[in-house]
């Protein structure tokens, strides 16, 4: 096992990448999905289950763990990894979003951002060398930098100044995030939706230094047509011999049209928020357990799956579980949303290694345009 942070590049399809992030704490296979375990827990399941779908390192979220239990509980505790029982690479978020979309009433100056907490109205304050310090305290295998998510919409020169405050932050990130041998910190890119701050955000990170990159500010209302202009350009921007990161996303088709565009790196709660409503992600798009079409169903969600939740049990039990409000509900279509994530990331990788992406992303699109089997009829008596 490696005991240094590296990336490599093992296939090319046009933009697309596969390869290997490797770290102490074991390899990352890229393109690479990785569940969110916001309070040190991906909701609904056990770690073991959720290796089990095919996840080779996991996010916790700097913001909910400093508010509860703590970082120095958790440090006490032997670290995040021990803690929460998941030995496997962790990324953690450097708090900054958090902040900027839940604590509703804060200060944001250049030295950092005064905010109160979301669950008990308490005062903190993050900046850039605390948000270092209590990820190092977590003990994650990747750090974020601190940086500044502006709300939208905004205008240009809102975009560009609250850019180039996340940049003089990055540095400040890098200066307190040291040398820690195995860890990694990664920039990240802002400017909106125009290229020129984008390049200008890509060339300040460049000059900093990062053992990664990421793209943030997308996925946050601005619409897939939108997101994918600026994934047209802006992975480009970033080095081609580390890791890119794009925050938040996303949906299947985000994912695949991300994963095209030359990203390697993705997160989102949307698997498992999902399966804790009832909805279920296929490769025949989404499915709605909740709706009386599939009380009497014995047919799986989907019969090429080979998660519990479609070996094991019918459409009508699933049915009949969500609609009953049993834990088991939320635990089986999680287990299967995870399920699918990862066949689609595993499915990604192999058809770039192969020179075939094209091709699997035409199937992608035309098991989607089918849209779910056709209800079945019941007779009555």
């Amino acid at each position: 096992m490696s005991t240094k942070f590296s990336f490599s590049v093992s296939a090319v399809d046009g933009q697309a990448r596969t390869g290997v992030i490797s770290t102490p704490r074991g390899e990352i296979r890229t393109p690479a999905f990785m569940p969110v375990g916001t309070a040190a827990t991906v909701k609904a399941m056990m770690p073991e289950s959720v290796r089990a779908t095919g996840a080779d390192i996991l996010l916790g979220n700097t913001y909910h763990l400093m508010l509860r239990p703590g970082a120095d509980r958790i440090e006490r505790l032997g670290g995040l990894h021990k803690f929460m029982n998941w030995p496997r690479p962790i990324l953690t978020d450097s708090g900054g979003f958090q902040v900027m979309s839940l604590s509703g009433l804060r200060k944001l100056t250049e030295e950092g951002v005064t905010f109160s907490s979301h669950v008990d109205g308490s005062k903190h304050f993050l900046s850039p060398e605390t948000s270092m310090e209590i990820q190092r305290k977590l003990g994650s295998d990747i750090v974020m930098c601190f940086d500044e998510c502006p709300a939208l919409p905004a205008t240009e020169a809102e975009v560009a100044t609250s850019m180039r405050m996340s940049m003089r932050w990055a540095q400040r990130s890098r200066d307190a995030f040291g040398d820690r041998p195995g860890h990694a910190l990664f920039g990240i890119q802002q400017g909106g939706v125009t290229r020129e701050l984008r390049e200008e955000s890509a060339e300040a990170l460049r000059a900093i230094g990062f053992d990664g990159y990421a793209i943030g500010g997308l996925a946050v209302g601005e619409g897939q047509e939108a997101m994918f202009g600026v994934l047209d350009y802006a992975p480009g921007f970033l080095p081609e011999d580390k890791p890119r990161y794009l925050m938040g996303v996303g949906k299947p088709d985000d994912i695949v049209g991300a994963v095209v565009r030359g990203v390697d790196m993705m997160d989102c709660v949307l698997p498992s928020r999902s399966g804790r409503t009832g909805q279920a992600w296929t490769r025949r798009g989404q499915v709605n357990i909740k709706n009386a079409r599939h009380a009497d169903d014995p047919r799986p969600l989907d019969e090429h799956c080979s998660c519990p939740a479609c070996s094991q049990y019918s459409r009508a039990y699933l049915h009949h579980v969500f609609r009953s409000g049993e834990m088991i509900s939320g635990m089986l279509l999680t287990w299967h949303n995870l399920h699918y994530f990862q066949e689609l990331m595993a499915g990604l990788r192999g058809a770039i290694a192969a020179g075939r992406l094209g091709a699997f992303v035409a199937e992608f699109e035309s098991q989607r345009a089918e849209g779910d089997i056709e209800p079945l009829t019941v007779e009555r008596g």
